[in-house]
């Protein structure tokens, strides 16, 4: 009986999987591909199944199945080279000792997006390669108006569904957020932990044991977070509020990534974040960062240009819930006057000190942008390489330089015209370097002028034909020392030998200490 079942279902489905790895019978040999673009919310076997079998019944009579190729996890507007298994497939059809003659996909959607079957056909054409499809009932025939407009038609529907899919998941989020406040996902805000919200508002959702989630004040960091409020309110800047919270001996944010929070310091950056975060007001705040798939066509991963990058909107486009959604950790009245606290430099005695080259002054030892600082009365930049103020003994000295110095020599390299007043020339030649967009690379001991820009013969002063930028590098340096510095190597500090110890022998110090010395 169990052999009667087993012939009638091949008689009834003669085309499935069980035939592969079988004798294949008189006729085309098929290759068959399918998808799925996620893992986690479609079973892999069932789609497989389906798949199967509506290939099986395009291809019925017409031959058999005797290799698969199925990506899973990857997107239809992904182009074949992009997929593993697609990849592999295209690898074995141009290949001369091919076990297959045909190609069959048990959808459209689920092979090919946009054009992309119209840019296959005529290279697998000349390979002998034809595709099989069910919309179509059989193989495709480029030389048909009617299976090209087809195609057209199927590709633009494809492309049509992903952006669809975008439009209807963005709005049900948008209105989510808006109406109701929830919680979208992702780690909690430094200062607030998820809780248990309820179930699903989804009957078949919350069948399946979904729960929602919402924000709750930490009792461990919340604290913590009030108190930097209160110092911004205060007019602390955001590196005092780092350096105080380092000497308090806070552990900072992991950044979910289980990193170990005793050797990392409070950064600047991470200060800023939080008391940039309008979601500490109580209110649900969504789409402040969005990902930008760098998409000549929207829709088609195939036209993008390099990889998808995470920007942040404008603050119009934020979507903040019509009422408080978790308990607030500051109010927000406190957090609008916290945002317009100011926290540039200013002279407790009140005066104006300028910073022309800011941004202009380069470290040559680490490559970091040096910092304006005003040392006895004058404009300096300075580099801490990235230490701060506390240098290690075996890390480089910090760099220091004059304004007037860079000024000096940056006339005297770009060229301007005399004049009486110093000031008007510098500002001058600070606004040549930022229009031109050169910079100066300072490593202590020379000064070199970086242009980005290409050489020009034709734009060249008629005082020199050689451009600033191709000149050797001993030309273009200045020497950096104070004058008046010491440069013999007699006025250096003698480094103490570690090789010979000075301290008393042992027997000594023990002599010493058991026979007193008289006086």
């Amino acid at each position: 009986m169990i052999d009667r079942l087993q012939q009638q279902q091949t008689l009834h489905h003669p085309r499935r999987a069980g035939t592969i790895g079988r004798d294949p019978a008189p006729g085309n040999r098929f290759a068959f591909y399918g998808r799925i673009s996620t893992s986690g919310f479609q079973d892999e076997e069932s789609s497989r199944r389906w798949q199967l079998d509506s290939a099986g019944r395009v291809i019925d009579g017409a031959g058999v199945i005797v290799a698969e190729f199925f990506d899973v996890g990857y997107s239809r507007s992904l182009p074949w080279a992009e997929r593993p298994q697609a990849a592999t497939l295209l690898r074995a059809a141009t290949a001369a000792n091919r076990e297959f003659d045909a190609i069959v996909v048990g959808e459209h959607e689920r092979g090919f997006s946009g054009d992309q079957l119209l840019r296959m056909l005529p290279v697998l054409r000349r390979h002998g390669i034809t595709v099989w499809l069910p919309e179509i009932g059989g193989p495709v025939d480029l030389d048909d108006p009617a299976h090209r407009a087809l195609i057209r038609l199927l590709g633009h529907q494809s492309r049509t569904e992903v952006l669809r899919s975008r439009f209807r998941t963005k709005e049900a989020m948008r209105a989510q957020v808006r109406t109701q406040g929830r919680h979208h996902g992702g780690r909690a805000p430094y200062g607030y932990r998820l809780v248990d919200a309820g179930p699903h508002p989804n009957p078949v959702h919350a069948g399946w044991g979904r729960r929602l989630y919402r924000l709750d004040p930490d009792p461990r960091t919340a604290p913590h977070v009030r108190w930097m409020f209160a110092q911004r309110l205060a007019g602390r800047s955001a590196p005092e509020i780092a350096a105080a919270l380092h000497q308090r001996r806070i552990p900072p944010p992991d950044g979910g990534r289980g990193a170990r929070t005793s050797a990392r310091r409070w950064s600047v950056r991470t200060v800023a974040t939080i008391l940039a975060n309008p979601r500490y007001t109580g209110f649900q705040v969504w789409n402040r960062h969005s990902t930008d798939h760098c998409e000549t066509l929207p829709g088609d991963k195939s036209t993008r240009v390099g990889g998808p990058r995470r920007r942040a909107n404008a603050p119009a486009d934020w979507v903040v819930s019509d009422r408080i959604a978790h308990p607030p950790l500051v109010s927000a009245d406190d957090f609008m006057r916290a945002q317009k606290v100011s926290a540039l430099p200013a002279p407790r005695d009140g005066s104006v000190r300028r910073y022309r080259l800011t941004g202009l002054v380069i470290c040559g030892r680490c490559g970091r942008r040096a910092e304006g600082t005003w040392v006895h009365g004058r404009a300096t930049y300075r580099c801490r390489h990235g230490q701060g103020a506390r240098r290690t003994l075996r890390g480089p000295r910090p760099l220091y330089v004059r304004e007037d110095a860079l000024l000096a020599y940056a006339r005297g390299q770009i060229g301007t015209q005399i004049l009486d007043d110093v000031d008007k020339a510098f500002d001058e030649i600070s606004g040549r370097l930022r229009n031109q967009g050169m910079t100066l690379i300072c490593d202590g001991d020379s000064i070199v002028l970086h242009d980005p820009t290409p050489p020009e013969d034709d734009v060249l002063p008629t005082r020199s034909r050689t451009p600033v930028r191709t000149l050797p590098v001993h030309a273009l340096t200045w020497e950096n020392s104070p004058p008046g510095r010491p440069t013999d190597t007699r006025h250096k500090r003698r480094k103490k030998s570690r090789n010979k110890c000075r301290c008393k022998p042992l027997k000594l110090r023990l002599k010493s200490r058991s026979y007193p010395r008289r006086g």
